[in-house]
């Protein structure tokens, strides 16, 4: 891929999470404003987090302005579109598997660019992609999709960073091969939404009980 490519791709990604955190704004009721910072965080944040890992100096979406058209042109097609918002709830979440299955390949191939092993190239691919959500869905006040036991956020996004390192070294990555991946990770988040795919738990067969005040037990055994 050259570089051209891969800053496509970058944006791209950027633009489809942007698209996200203006839709959950939008549900939120946050105005144009929280609508455009909370686009930028989710489209960023993930970006930046990266680019300081690596120490690559300052982060790309602080060198090249263009990245900040993605979260503006996101929160504008948000505000003129409303009908989409009032239903976007799986429009949101299309979105948001569009903006991982992109970052999992961009964020992998930055950090295999800059020397680093493919274990640790794979952990910064999935880092980038389910960063940005984390800053999203924490600033929203809801609970980050990548912790919800009922959800498969992190695994879509390791089967592309794992499948992105392989065919780098296998030296086969191309336009069309990280589409396909890029196509395979969208595909497979969605067909875990759409059939409540999840992990197992923690610890198998728990259930966490409800909690209550202490000395509660003890109380309801008195009055029984």
């Amino acid at each position: 891929m050259t570089f051209d490519i891969a800053l496509a791709l970058d944006l791209l990604g950027v633009f489809f999470f942007a698209v996200s955190g203006s839709l959950l704004a939008a549900r939120k009721g946050f105005d144009l404003v929280g609508s455009l910072l909370l686009g930028s965080m989710v489209g960023l944040g993930g970006g930046v987090v990266r680019d300081v890992i690596i120490n690559d100096g300052v982060p790309a979406s602080f060198q090249h302005p263009v990245y900040l058209l993605a979260p503006l042109t996101a929160a504008l097609l948000v505000y003129l579109l409303p009908r989409y918002a009032e239903r976007g709830g799986r429009l949101l979440l299309a979105f948001d598997a569009g903006g991982l299955a992109l970052f999992c390949i961009t964020g992998t191939l930055k950090a295999l660019g800059a020397g680093m092993n493919p274990v640790a190239a794979i952990l910064l691919g999935v880092t980038t992609a389910v960063g940005g959500g984390i800053l999203r869905d924490i600033t929203a006040n809801k609970v980050p999709r990548l912790f919800d036991p009922k959800d498969l956020y992190a695994i879509p996004a390791f089967f592309g960073a794992g499948l992105t390192a392989l065919l780098w070294h296998l030296d086969v990555l191309n336009l069309a091969t990280g589409t396909v991946v890029a196509a395979g990770v969208f595909a497979f988040r969605m067909l875990s939404l759409e059939f409540g795919w999840h992990a197992p738990l923690a610890a198998r067969s728990w259930q966490p009980r409800p909690w209550r005040p202490r000395g509660s037990d003890r109380n309801d055994t008195r009055h029984g």
